[in-house]
């Protein structure tokens, strides 16, 4: 079977783009303008995530990466209760999703610190998390790493600390959750000894390792070796995610480049992998040769 390529979010085009407010402008309205303003945006963007899967199974795409912020401010209580109501609406947009074979995960951001030393930072990690459950829950999706909830380790050197909160949380998020390496605090081989060692599955990214070990080619014999241990952390390793990304400055820039001009030789082997590059569904298709023949 041919590697499943995944798009992130939204499109390079106006194919597919939300609406978001801030914090600070959310703030300038009294509280029925507040409800008004986000029931209007959850509503768009609701809209926006059906145009999203209609997009998938047009362009042929089996896996979507939906926005972290899609809902903004569902974490706190006025969204938390103007989300509920489009419970029915999000089940026949996870039907869709279904019917269509499009697979879901979302990433939350950077605020999620499962391994801070601040109680209140791991609170908030929490309340973050338990929000992007509730979203797979209302959609109908699996609790199992098929709706996966991708993070990463957070605070270096916390590995127990991590291995604590991931214990203790809730089934809808501790049953959906991955760990990702990064460039600095977690490589592969510390997230994956984690991953072993709390029974959640590894999202691999080739270049965040390369990054991470200052390596000089995605075909250095670390990637396909941390590919196949990565893919051994999965209950089921046909469900295997990755993530590639180039450097845009140079082969290890951090900062992701418009396209995907080089591709690990490992990668052929790995089941679905999402495309974190700035021109999205144009780097997609500049894959599908790739694709084709990978395998």
């Amino acid at each position: 079977m041919r590697p499943h390529l995944g798009l992130v979010c939204v499109t390079v085009s106006n194919d597919v783009k939300y609406r978001t407010i801030t914090r600070k402008r959310l703030l300038e309205h009294a509280l029925e303008s507040q409800q008004k303003l986000l029931d209007d945006i959850y509503r768009a963007n609701i809209q926006t995530l059906d145009k999203a899967l209609r997009y998938c199974e047009r362009e042929d795409i089996a896996l979507y990466r939906i926005p972290s912020s899609i809902f903004p401010f569902a974490d706190d209580d006025i969204g938390r209760a103007l989300l509920a109501g489009f419970a029915p609406a999000l089940a026949q947009t996870g039907t869709r999703a279904r019917e269509g074979a499009i697979r879901l995960v979302m990433h939350p951001d950077q605020f999620v610190v499962l391994s801070s030393d601040s109680a209140s930072v791991v609170a908030n990690s929490v309340k973050i998390l338990q929000m992007h459950a509730d979203i797979m829950d209302m959609l109908g999706q699996p609790r199992t790493s098929w709706a996966l909830l991708e993070i990463h380790g957070g605070k270096a050197k916390r590995a127990d600390a991590l291995l604590e909160r991931i214990a203790a949380l809730p089934d809808a998020i501790r049953c959906r959750l991955g760990l990702e390496n990064d460039e600095y605090a977690y490589g592969a081989a510390e997230i994956h000894a984690i991953c072993l060692r709390c029974g959640v599955p590894m999202v691999f990214d080739a270049h965040h390792h390369i990054v991470h070990e200052k390596l000089d080619s995605y075909d250095d014999p670390s990637v396909a070796e941390m590919l196949a241990r990565a893919r051994a952390t999965w209950a089921v390793p046909e469900q295997q995610l990755v993530h590639i990304s180039n450097g845009r400055a140079s082969f290890n820039d951090r900062q992701h480049a418009d396209l995907i001009g080089t591709m690990p030789a490992a990668y052929a082997q790995a089941p679905w992998i999402e495309i974190e590059a700035k021109f999205k569904e144009e780097a997609i298709r500049g894959l599908r040769g790739w694709q084709a023949a990978a395998r």
